[in-house]
């Protein structure tokens, strides 16, 4: 049995990526219905993610056209059949887990949401949910794949094991970077790192994951807090948030200053917020002996770092990857350090923008032109 709220419109506005390079074209397209275990989501915003594009690129293989789009607030305006026990209803406002775990696999029977097999099976290799079918089609009927949930659109298909409950008081727009930008570098922290009270942590990379990193880091009990960047207006940011020390790359070399900073240690945990093998080892070179480095960028295709062997052995130093959280628990932790103002996700936010922006928005974020994170604004007109 369904339960919907009306009028649910027979089209909707979806921003689809047609093939890899292809511009983002805004087109109405059928408003997608939930199955089993699936809620359907009237979106209010979207964040766009440094991931994105890589798959907008090509750099990271998906099936196209697509609907991108994998942090998203909004409200639900229809259950689809079985999810009685799920604690959601129609009306409710909600943020959405671009990681959607299945909730039945061997992974998600032991917590384990991060590690997901099917998710990865069905949605980032095929665009689909766990039946192995989109949510949705053209105008014509041909298939259109789904990044996560495809939020770019005006509504969206989310299952019930990514989806948490809202509260009134947090801002609905912001919000939307709670199920990526947030939720990852909460992961990062407490899953990745296992920060203890007191220790030092570098963050390299202070767009939206980094900027939570470094938050969520000093509000756990970090010691230190030093972010790398080179933009100066990003480490004025991080600054704000809670990092102790800014430190430029491309004005001075990271390494030497981190050594300052630390009299010659270096950090207990270094993060790695951006995918690229220069900054993988950079961040390993930031290490104390003993130190975890802590990789959360994706990288664009299959590049790889070098990584100097003896120095892990022997100094017991770890590599640790991150990919997000355990959805089903660690996103409604964040939706409650968010509805407590623990972290400040509003200032995260610097720019919100209309659907039809969303392709040039983009090109600004590739850039490195956007501080902390940009975020469609579904209610925005052109």
């Amino acid at each position: 049995m369904t339960h919907t709220v009306s009028p649910i419109p027979d089209l909707m506005r979806a921003a689809v990526l047609t093939a890899p390079g292809a511009p983002l074209e805004v087109r109405r397209i059928p408003t997608p219905r939930p199955h089993a275990g699936e809620v359907l989501v009237k979106v209010t915003a979207c964040g766009l993610c440094h991931s994105d594009l890589h798959v907008i690129h090509g750099a990271i293989a998906f099936p196209t056209p697509a609907v991108l789009g994998h942090e998203v607030s909004g409200v639900i305006v229809e259950l689809g059949p079985e999810t009685h026990n799920s604690g959601l209803s129609v009306g409710q406002q909600i943020c959405g887990a671009f990681l959607m775990p299945c909730g039945q696999c061997p992974d998600c029977a032991r917590g384990r949401d991060d590690l997901c097999s099917p998710f990865y099976t069905y949605n980032r290799l095929k665009g689909q949910l766990f039946d192995g079918t989109s949510r949705l089609v053209d105008t014509d009927g041909s298939v259109i794949a789904q990044y996560s949930m495809g939020g770019l659109a005006e509504y969206c298909v989310i299952p019930v094991t990514a989806v948490t409950p809202a509260p009134d008081s947090l801002d609905p727009v912001a919000a939307a970077i709670l199920g990526c930008a947030a939720m990852t570098g909460y992961g990062a922290v407490r899953r990745g790192a296992e920060l203890q009270y007191g220790e030092t942590v570098a963050v390299i990379g202070v767009g939206g994951v980094g900027s939570n990193i470094i938050q969520i880091a000093a509000e756990f009990g970090a010691g230190v807090v030093i972010a790398i960047d080179i933009d100066d207006t990003k480490l004025a940011a991080a600054r704000r948030l809670g990092a102790t020390h800014g430190v430029n790359g491309r004005t001075v070399n990271a390494q030497q200053a981190v050594l300052e900073i630390t009299g010659g240690r270096g950090v207990d945990v270094a993060f790695e917020a951006l995918g690229i093998p220069a900054t993988f080892t950079q961040a390993l070179d930031l290490l104390a002996d003993g130190g975890r480095m802590v990789p959360v960028g994706l990288a664009a295709g299959a590049q790889a770092a070098d990584v100097p062997i003896n120095r892990l052995v022997r100094r017991g130093q770890v590599i640790h990857g991150s990919y997000g959280a355990r959805t089903r628990t660690d996103l409604p932790a964040v939706v409650d350090l968010a509805a407590r103002d623990v972290i400040n996700y509003r200032d995260v936010v610097s720019l919100r923008i209309p659907l039809e922006k969303a392709g040039e928005t983009y090109a600004l974020l590739e850039e490195g032109r956007i501080a902390g994170r940009a975020v469609v604004d579904m209610a925005l007109a052109v």
